[in-house]
């Protein structure tokens, strides 16, 4: 699980179409929609904790924990989100989770991978 957080070949299965980290602790997000994000690696955990600077001064934070059964229990948090911002990050956080799980559980790709079917444009791009 850690290493789908914390490798760009991991992200790329479940966050975005390319999550590479172009500089060290900055990961370049690209996005179906063509958006671009950068974001700044706050904390690396091996196997517990991986923390990102995030959307519009945001900061994400995965933990992770064994959940008692050989499997993995991940609580995300997001600080500082922008009045206003929560529904659209909560829905997109949503997204992101299931796509996760779908990757890194069963191996596939749950997510819209068309740019004509962004999140601009009413839709789900994770």
């Amino acid at each position: 699980m850690y290493a789908a957080l914390e490798r760009p070949e991991g992200r790329r299965r479940f966050w975005a179409e390319s999550a590479d980290e172009v500089e060290r602790d900055v990961i370049e997000f690209r996005f179906t929609g063509g958006e671009i994000w950068r974001s700044r690696i706050l904390e690396r955990v091996p196997f517990r904790r991986f923390t990102v600077a995030y959307f519009q001064g945001s900061v994400a934070s995965f933990e992770l924990e064994p959940d008692g059964a050989g499997g993995t229990e991940v609580r995300l948090t997001e600080e500082h989100v922008p009045p206003g911002a929560w529904l659209d990050n909560h829905a997109g956080w949503v997204s992101v989770l299931l796509a996760l799980k779908a990757a890194v559980d069963f191996g596939v790709d749950i997510r819209n991978c068309d740019p004509r079917r962004s999140w601009a444009r009413g839709y789900v791009d994770v």
